[in-house]
């Protein structure tokens, strides 16, 4: 008997390939549902274009009470948002998937390794060990190597060695973006790392994609359209001031606020 699911003629008609999908969590905090919908509106005059067209995961995980999802749904396409799953209580488990919204799990990303920065002394030094030779305590000694203080070897950084132009998306999965050359306004860099750029930053730029606070944005000329780190946008509709504008620059999360320092204060 033949084996039906290898012997066939010309190539399949379907085919499953892996994917990574880049989707934003849209937190709801409380209801009435108006109040949701108007701070919608709000989050997308403010943010521009920036999340037009991207897929979105609704994290209804603290509302207790019952959801009405159709206006919520409705107001997310008006703004070119496409929900494709939801995070929620039991009470909203069932009326979700009636809106054809699937349930998924969001609590337990993939953990980058933490980062911090190294001691001004005693740096930890990281070789392979040596085998003892015959030279005695002496070389015994010269031979041995800390067991505590090694750092954790990191994933490696995406790397892009190119200009991007309007329209182009980066994202750096579990990593740090570095982009040697301009990006221009309409490109768009998004790690879930630290993000650098080498050159002018006209476009947009989020970094701890996935939440991490503690990522930062490095550029040696920044003019953005929007930064951002861990949720937290600003979108520069007026040029910096003088110190900031084409400068080197650092930016980072304090609290709830977005701060760009100059590299040099």
């Amino acid at each position: 008997m033949s084996d039906s699911s290898t012997n066939h003629d010309g190539p399949l008609a379907l085919d499953f390939k892996s994917a990574t999908l880049y989707a934003v969590r849209v937190v709801l905090h409380r209801l009435p549902m108006q109040d949701l919908i108007d701070a919608l509106e709000r989050r997308m005059s403010d943010a521009g274009s920036f999340f037009e067209n991207e897929p979105v995961v609704i994290d209804a995980s603290a509302i207790e009470e019952p959801l009405d999802w159709a206006p919520l749904i409705s107001a997310l396409r008006k703004h070119s948002l496409y929900p494709i799953g939801v995070m929620a209580q039991t009470v909203n488990v069932s009326s979700a998937r009636d809106q054809g919204l699937t349930c998924v799990d969001l609590a337990h990303p993939t953990p980058r390794p933490t980062t911090s920065p190294a001691p001004d002394k005693e740096v930890p030094v990281v070789a392979p060990p040596k085998t003892p030779s015959s030279g005695g305590k002496a070389a015994a000694a010269a031979t041995a190597t800390p067991e505590t203080g090694i750092p954790a070897i990191a994933p490696a950084a995406m790397v892009i060695n190119r200009p991007l132009r309007s329209g182009q998306r980066i994202y750096a999965r579990n990593t740090d973006l570095i982009v040697i050359g301009i990006v221009n306004r309409g490109a768009e860099v998004i790690a879930d790392g630290n993000i650098h750029v080498y050159g002018p930053l006209r476009g947009k730029a989020m970094a701890g994609a996935r939440g991490d606070t503690s990522a930062r944005i490095f550029t040696t000329h920044l003019d953005p359209e929007l930064l951002a780190i861990a949720g937290v946008y600003r979108v520069i509709e007026t040029q910096l001031e003088p110190k900031l504008h084409n400068q080197p620059t650092i930016v980072q999360l304090e609290g709830e606020a977005l701060r760009i320092i100059a590299l040099g204060d």
